[in-house]
């Protein structure tokens, strides 16, 4: 990662846009009068009374639900200690917007200027009916212990120090996951923390509630070990895991044959002999911001047989709170928690440790630099980019929320997961609409893969048969396949088609000659041409041995399409197929076509094109409203390639007068409502969703330009009007996309 300097950081505070990192966006219209009437007065006495008569009813009518404060007094800003309260707002600014990014949570950022924990303790206590939540940020030990435990007591909202808490929750999950490599138990291994302010003592205590013994947990702090009787700088806190004396008075003492070492203080305190005095297969979290307690490649250097975690983005397995604060908050807001309990951090942590074991998107990976990531000693925690946190972490605290009663609503946990992953973006909610309709089919439909050999397609095989989509085939050779799997370390055991070893391979012959022997194949040919993984991929489909067939990963689209088009030919009543994408852009979606398969149509195929995508469109529950475009409005530019599309509008509205359609039109007519109604009032389509090109070449360049320079979501291409269910990958799919288009496969072979 490149160092980001002095200037970097205070031109983005400072320049870009605004001042600061955050804004107030309102959540509904204030275009007219009668917006402003129910915005204000005299709308706004009506929720006024009936939050009056019953208080909950704030959840229902004002941002309460999704709003935190994020509460500082600045005595404990990261590693830069008392800088006052005023100096802390860019980093609660900067919580705010972690809230937001990760977890779609609302955030005022609350600066005390006060080092009177009583007086803290009031105002947040007085401000607290605003909120749904109050996080405590950066708040020095032992005070934060203090004021965190009274705001608990007094309010029936989550509370929650995340100094303290939320490193314990995330390196509890590292912990855990780093013992299961090294094959030792909580039970059994010492651990010793360096620090004993807010964050030590919870980390400690968490540990405990995974398994790890009270009395084999040692702490030091700036005046050395912590143990019964010594007096000077103790705290209550502290007393509770002070241990016996045991002689034992520096850290070089402590970490001798310690299992594992947790740094909570400050950097460089950790030398390479002191880990070189550690057990075997010593783990160690050196989390001082910014600079760890030790720096991961002195700690390779003491002992090759490491497992080292710091708090950096620029090293391997970063404990950073992102992985906590957002989706704990998350899922205690939604279900209206009381509290955020015990319970509910374990849940938290437990979520994390699982999710580090899933195969990791590839979006993941392409963020991190496009290296392998998979589970081991380099990847013992998701990483803060990765978008399933949000879908695993909420449901997991919101569950145990409920199972605890300090929830104040029950929802149904499948839905909710949902729920969450529309927060994601309307790409999202296609995705589990797609995946949904397959998994109704049982996982019973079978789908054979033409590059069973491919790692990605391998993942996404994996995916899709554990998520009950699909059945997968995999073509390939049986023995790279396996390697693939065993380097790949995923427990799996694929059904697989060996082209040179396949059972069926004369019969698919004789049926691939029958069907083009008037088309120049000879029968001594037959044999060799059906070990094309694309032409058995489709003949099985063809002779009953597989639903659905998928290609294209690793081949040209002419490659997948031809043969087919040649086994399978058109749908009935369709004379010619073609491609759709679903275009996701902001919270609209559109189907574009046809940027894949027919170059130069005439107006007739226009024509059957439009009418595969209208069809498609109400498959996804999209009423479609069919707008093809040109370079013309409504014959403003007489011209045979807008004369083309004018006959093909033609066409199209005397063979389907049920469909809205009309046309030609140019493309910013189409989308843009107010350019209709002011011009074109006579026109049947005021708002199209669906986008007929007049060629390949401009549907092409338009899906692609949004893509890339719109940041909208490409689901596709998906392939209409073909014989039977086919589907093609473009070069370089992600695992998401392989298995999103498995699920359009599915769904079009339940379709038939």
């Amino acid at each position: 990662m490149a160092k980001v300097t002095r200037e970097d950081a205070l031109e983005y505070h400072r320049l870009k846009g605004k001042p600061g990192k955050v804004a107030i966006v309102p959540t509904k219209p204030m275009d007219t009068q009668r917006d402003l009437s129910l915005a204000y007065s005299p709308g706004v006495a009506e929720p006024v009374l009936e939050i009056e008569k019953n208080p909950a009813d704030a959840y229902e009518y004002t941002s309460k639900g999704n709003l935190v404060a994020v509460v500082s007094n600045g005595t404990a800003i990261l590693g830069l200690g008392d800088r006052g309260a005023l100096a802390s707002k860019p980093v609660m600014e900067g919580k705010g917007v972690l809230f937001k990014k990760f977890a779609d949570i609302d955030v005022f950022d609350i600066e005390l200027n006060s080092h009177d924990p009583d007086e803290i303790i009031k105002v947040v206590a007085a401000i607290s009916p605003t909120f749904g939540g109050i996080n405590l940020e950066d708040i020095k030990a032992p005070e934060c212990f203090y004021i965190e435990e009274e705001l608990k007591k007094m309010l029936d909202i989550p509370v929650f120090h995340d100094d303290q808490h939320g490193t314990a929750i995330i390196s509890s999950a590292a912990l855990a996951n780093s013992l299961e490599i090294i094959g030792k138990k909580h039970d059994e291994i010492r651990i010793v923390i360096s620090g004993a302010g807010a964050s030590a003592i919870s980390c400690a205590e968490l540990a405990i509630s995974w398994g790890v013994k009270r009395e084999n947990i040692m702490l030091v702090d700036t005046k050395g070990v912590v143990y019964k009787g010594r007096g000077v700088g103790m705290n209550k806190y502290k007393d509770r895991l002070a241990i016996d004396d045991n002689g034992r008075r520096t850290l070089a003492d402590a970490v001798k044959d310690a299992d594992v070492f947790y740094g909570l203080s400050v950097a460089n305190v950790l030398t390479p002999e002191m880990v070189k005095s550690m057990a075997g297969d010593p783990i160690i979290f050196a989390m001082a911001n910014p600079d760890p307690e030790i720096k991961p490649e002195l700690a390779k250097a003491a002992r090759s047989d490491v497992i080292i975690a710091t708090g950096r983005s620029d090293y391997a397995n970063q404990v950073n709170n992102v992985l906590g604060f957002p989706f704990i908050f998350r899922g205690a807001l939604d279900v209206r928690a009381k509290m955020i309990n015990e319970e509910m951090k374990f849940a938290a942590s437990k979520a994390l440790a699982a999710l580090a074991k899933e195969d990791v998107p590839d979006s993941v990976i392409r963020a991190y630099g496009g290296g392998a990531i998979k589970f081991g000693r380099e990847y013992i925690i998701p990483t803060p980019l990765d978008p399933r946190v949000l879908l695993w972490e909420a449901p997991a605290v919101a569950e145990m929320a409920m199972k605890t009663g300090v929830a104040r609503k029950t929802i149904d946990i499948d839905e909710y997961r949902e729920q969450l992953a529309f927060r994601q973006g309307k790409g999202e909610r296609i995705r589990y609409f797609f995946q949904n309709k397959a998994r109704s089919s049982g996982g019973t439909k079978r789908i054979a893969f033409a590059e069973g050999e491919e790692q990605k397609i391998i993942r996404a095989a994996h995916q899709i048969q554990e998520e009950g989509i699909a059945t997968p085939v995999l073509v390939g050779r049986k023995d790279v396949i396996e390697a693939q799997i065993s380097n790949l370390s995923i427990d799996y055991k694929p059904e697989i088609v060996d082209p040179d070893k396949f059972g069926k391979l004369e019969a698919y012959a004789k049926s691939f000659y029958e069907l083009r022997q008037r088309k120049g194949l000879m029968a001594s040919d037959a044999l060799k041409k059906v070990r094309d993984p694309n032409i058995l991929g489709s003949l099985m489909v063809k002779m009953g041995d597989a639903d659905a067939f998928i290609s294209g990963l690793t081949y040209d689209y002419p490659e997948v399409i031809r043969p087919a088009l040649q086994i399978h030919r058109t749908a009935p009543g369709v004379t010619r197929a073609a491609g759709v994408y679903i275009m996701i852009f902001e919270e609209k979606v559109f189907l574009f076509t046809d940027a894949t398969v027919n170059i130069d149509p005439s107006a007739e195929d226009l024509a059957d094109i439009a009418a595969l995508a209208a069809d498609y469109a109400m498959k996804l529950e999209i009423d479609p409203h069919v707008a093809f475009l040109s370079f013309s409005n409504f014959g403003s530019t007489p011209h045979p390639l807008s004369d083309k599309v004018r006959k093909a509008v033609e066409l199209l509205k005397s063979r389907r007068p049920d469909l809205c359609v009309d046309g030609e039109m140019q493309a910013d007519t189409a989308v843009v409502p107010e350019i209709v109604e002011a011009r074109y009032p006579f026109s049947a389509v005021k708002d199209a969703n669906v986008l007929v090109f007049p060629s390949l070449e401009s549907a092409n360049i338009a899906y692609k330009l949004l893509a890339r320079l719109g940041n909208a979501k490409a689901i596709g291409p998906i392939l209409l009007g073909v014989g039977a269910p086919v589907h093609v990958l473009q070069t370089g799919d992600d695992v998401n996309t392989i298995v999103q288009i498995a699920s359009v496969a599915v769904m079009d072979a339940m379709s038939r």
